[in-house]
């Protein structure tokens, strides 16, 4: 069966904050652009988590009656605190400046995306949920054509079923990717068009969250709190959040940089022995857990920004690497990107046989006030590859002496590199859950509302069968096992022990794609499953 297609002047491939904004202002500028956004998840917002703490500077930019058109900001940040946690202590810090929320709101990042949907909507976008770009596609002289979304109803074995809907091209004059952290296509017009050329190595985090009720008598709306410490050891990147929003409800987190060295770590379960932390134990205790998800986020900062633009299209908000680290916000960056990037692409669009290229869009940015706060605070990151102590004497002289200003940029390297063989590391003894405010990943997956068409090929491809018993089990005690929070990776055996095999239950992934990322010789193809498969995420 041949596929269909469908004309626009602009596709915008992923439905989340940078992509709707986008293609909002896109509208705003010319309402007669024919405008489209193209979401893999169920709904506009389903596959959307962050904290969140939201800075409206750019929000204000994009629609100044925010308020009246009532997007969902309804908790101001009123406290700020900043700990360091030993395993049984906890010691306020003083709080960086880059971390004062005061103007900033606790959101539901998947609420405000919702209701940016809505916005784009209202103003004549079409949104097609459930839909997820697959293919890049090109014209004769190698310029982006558009994107064409997966087949639907392919069986487990490659073959069509009787199910089976070809997938439709969507043909574009300029398409926007904005796919968020480590995008499946975004990767390939990385190789295609060497868009990392002139930039460092990106680097990484993962976040995992879940969302409790709590007691109200123990729940202060607009609270922040921030820590370092236990559970990770000083060579490791990472702490947590806990953000107290409306409704007696908190959103509880914890980020480990994926640069981690001992293959013995798991996040997941570093966050849920964080739970048990006296000062935090009580906080969680007599609540209710809601929901749970992960997501890896883009930390390389400025110096991993890649070319922006190339023929046919361009590169926003995650995808590209806007996140403010030091801030530990990236919707604000995401956005200005995407409206940045809407203004060229409109421009261009004008120009009767305009640049295929919209070179002006990376130009702009330069120009704006994103490209000066990221510039700011590029070696802050990086600075922690010296430890945690030594990352933050560093950060404090830059912040307080040099103010940004220093005349070296420090260097980041890929994530995948750093983890060390498995006899050169210690073991970490992980405690068991006990079900109040600890838990395991099959319960937590369950949670999260994650599904997918059982009978589909694995969107988790493997380059080299041979390679996760070769290897990963050899040389890293098989390392995807921990890193995945959703227990997507299970190394099987016989009952006596011997033939060890990888099983994948791509059922349970959560899209985070931190196996992506972590393998260490990068022998995982993270690619789009049918549309509409993943997390479905209530308010994360």
């Amino acid at each position: 069966m041949e596929r269909e297609s469908m004309e626009f002047d602009v596709v915008v491939v992923g439905g989340g904050p940078s992509g709707l904004t986008a293609a909002i202002r896109l509208k705003q500028i010319n309402a007669d652009l024919n405008v489209c956004v193209l979401e893999k998840g169920s709904e506009v917002g389903a596959h959307i988590l962050s904290g969140a703490v939201i800075e409206t500077r750019s929000l204000a930019e994009l629609f100044p009656d925010w308020k009246e058109r009532e997007a969902p900001l309804l908790t101001p940040a009123t406290d700020d605190r900043f700990m360091f946690l030993t395993q049984s202590k906890a010691i306020r810090l003083m709080t960086p400046p880059q971390m004062n929320n005061h103007g900033n709101y606790i959101v539901s990042l998947g609420n405000f995306t919702r209701w940016l949907g809505a916005q784009a909507e209202a103003l004549g976008v079409e949104i097609f949920a459930g839909f997820a770009a697959a293919e890049v596609l090109y014209n004769e002289d190698g310029s982006v054509k558009g994107v064409a979304t997966g087949d639907m109803g392919i069986g487990k074995d490659g073959q069509p079923t009787h199910n089976h809907t070809p997938g439709v091209e969507l043909w574009a004059r300029q398409t926007i990717f904005a796919e968020g952290c480590r995008g499946s296509l975004t990767k390939t017009l990385f190789e295609r068009f060497d868009l990392r050329a002139d930039c460092e190595d990106q680097t990484y985090g993962i976040g995992i969250k879940e969302l409790w009720e709590i007691d109200p008598a123990k729940h202060k709306a607009g609270t922040i709190i921030h820590t370092v410490g236990w559970p990770l050891d000083t060579q490791t990147y990472g702490g947590s959040f806990l953000y107290h929003l409306e409704n007696n409800q908190v959103a509880v987190g914890f980020v480990v940089g994926l640069d981690y060295a001992n293959p013995h770590l798991s996040p997941f379960d570093e966050f849920q022995r964080f739970k048990t932390h006296p000062a935090i134990r009580p906080i969680f205790e007599g609540g209710r857990r809601v929901s749970y998800g992960a997501r890896a986020l883009s930390e390389g900062g400025f110096q991993s920004v890649p070319k922006l633009s190339f023929p046919g299209g361009v590169l926003v908000g995650d995808t590209a690497g806007f996140l403010n680290v030091p801030k530990i916000k990236g919707t604000h960056t995401a956005m200005k990107s995407a409206m940045v990037a809407a203004e060229a692409v409109a421009e261009a669009l004008g120009h009767e046989g305009g640049s295929n290229e919209v070179t002006t869009y990376p130009e702009h940015l330069k120009k704006s006030w994103l490209w000066k706060e990221l510039h700011e605070v590029r070696n802050i990151r990086p600075s922690f590859h010296w430890g945690l102590w030594g990352g933050i004497a560093y950060s404090a002289l830059e912040t307080y002496v040099f103010k940004g200003k220093m005349p070296w940029t420090l260097h980041h390297q890929p994530d995948h590199l750093a983890l060390k063989k498995a006899s050169e590391c210690p073991k970490i003894c992980y405690p068991k859950p006990d079900g109040v405010v600890s838990f395991d990943k099959l319960s937590s997956v369950f949670i999260s509302s994650t599904n997918h068409e059982e009978n589909q090929p694995a969107h988790l491809r493997l380059r080299d069968a041979a390679v996760p018993i070769a290897i990963n089990l050899e040389h890293y005690d098989a390392p995807e096992q921990r890193y995945c929070p959703a227990g997507v990776y299970e190394i099987m055996r016989n009952d006596d022990g011997s033939n060890p095999r990888l099983q994948i239950n791509a059922q349970n992934c959560l899209h985070c794609k931190t196996c992506d990322i972590k393998d260490p010789t990068q022998n995982i193809n993270w690619v789009v499953p049918e549309g509409g498969g993943g997390p479905n995420y209530p308010n994360m």
